[in-house]
């Protein structure tokens, strides 16, 4: 079981809400957060931290919750069938499940939880990641006073993926409390800062989003791509390294504003409206919700500090949506609801927000695959 460490009052403030960079700065200082390497340049973000691969991936026969009673390694000894060593690089096949040991662990204060997502690039790639730990008995959700290891679950979907030590695919984000915003709190939000650029916002649970499927990309008629099966490798340690037209149908405004997703097929589309995440605040967006349909929008939902914002105000960047429909074909039509973007403060203020001086991917983003592919 894990256990409970009373120290955050000697690391952290009493501030309720997402940590941002300092503080995860001084939980790795403290020895909260356990570091198997120096910590790898931007690693830490304005309110998260990525994840790195250790030195072997697991191939199992299924992916599983160890429980209460069990640890990641007693369920590897029972469910592993080989080990494939990392360090060299290795190719990850679609449609397989593995787990690999990550180079970072917790010993978290009794204050402090975590919880971890798919990086933006992972998500894109549809590649399907968890992280797991000892006793868990959910994915991605590590309680105030956990220590011990940290697993990430890997099962790529779509393209089979080659990864190496310290590959990133997820990352993990650490809250005091649970201060998630309420309508009421979003509106008066959104009056203080705008929360949504170009649009009339909604509120229910959260900032509801809607798919474009009618605005395109300018004349081109732009409005997703279809990721192709069978194609080569994707090396998630390089960017900028692949044709766009080797793994992506391109699809184009048809007669009717609306799309037909085939079960069997992964697709990258862009919300109708532009959002903006104030720097003291960070958003999520709820990757599955059963109240619009009977698909997934979104693999990698955190949205760091300054996502959409520069020093002018929120311009508001467009959320890109990963989607997969489940089971049966699923029409989309232009200014459908797809999914709700929660906010929730920040415990302080980041010392550097998402964007240029991060050299973040997506910042301004439109309609855009990973940074793997080169610009059309």
């Amino acid at each position: 079981m894990y256990e409970a460490r009373n120290r955050g009052a000697e690391m952290t403030t009493e501030r309720q809400g997402i940590l941002p960079d300092g503080e995860i700065g001084r939980l790795i200082e403290a020895g909260a957060i356990r570091l198997a390497d120096p910590a790898a340049p931007n690693q830490i973000q304005p309110a998260s931290l990525d994840l790195r691969l250790g030195s072997v991936a697991h191939r199992v026969r299924a992916s599983f919750l160890p429980g209460p009673n069990f640890s990641v390694e007693t369920k590897l000894r029972q469910l592993g069938l080989h080990e494939i060593p990392l360090d060299d690089g290795a190719v990850l096949e679609t449609g397989c499940v593995y787990i690999v040991p990550l180079q970072e662990s917790l010993a978290l204060p009794a204050d402090i939880a975590a919880s971890a997502n798919p990086k933006s690039s992972t998500g894109r790639l549809d590649i399907f990641t968890r992280v797991i730990t000892d006793n868990a008995r959910s994915f991605d959700q590590m309680p105030p006073g956990y220590t011990g290891p940290l697993y990430l679950e890997i099962s790529p979907r779509t393209f089979p993926i080659v990864v190496r030590r310290g590959s990133r695919l997820s990352q993990i984000r650490f809250r005091r409390g649970n201060d998630v915003l309420d309508d009421a709190a979003l509106i008066a939000l959104h009056d203080r800062v705008g929360l949504v650029k170009g649009a009339e916002p909604r509120f229910s649970g959260g900032l509801m989003l809607s798919i474009d499927l009618d605005g395109g990309d300018g004349e081109t008629g732009l409005v997703g791509y279809r990721a192709k099966r069978f194609t080569g490798l994707v090396d998630v340690d390089r960017p900028g390294s692949y044709r766009v037209a080797d793994f992506w149908e391109p699809i184009r405004r048809g007669s009717r504003p609306e799309l037909v997703l085939d079960p069997d097929q992964f697709y990258i589309l862009v919300s109708a409206e532009a959002v903006h995440v104030p720097p003291d605040h960070a958003a999520e967006m709820v990757p599955f919700d059963p109240l619009v349909g009977e698909f997934r929008v979104h693999y990698a939902g955190f949205f760091d500090p300054g996502f959409g914002h520069d020093a002018a105000g929120g311009t508001g960047s467009r959320a890109v949506l990963e989607v997969r429909s489940h089971e049966v074909p699923f029409i989309l039509e232009h200014g459908q609801t797809i999914g709700r973007l929660v906010y929730e403060p920040t415990a302080g203020a980041p010392s550097r927000l998402y964007g240029t001086a991060l050299g973040s991917n997506y910042q301004a983003q439109g309609l855009k695959l990973s940074k793997h592919f080169q610009a059309p």
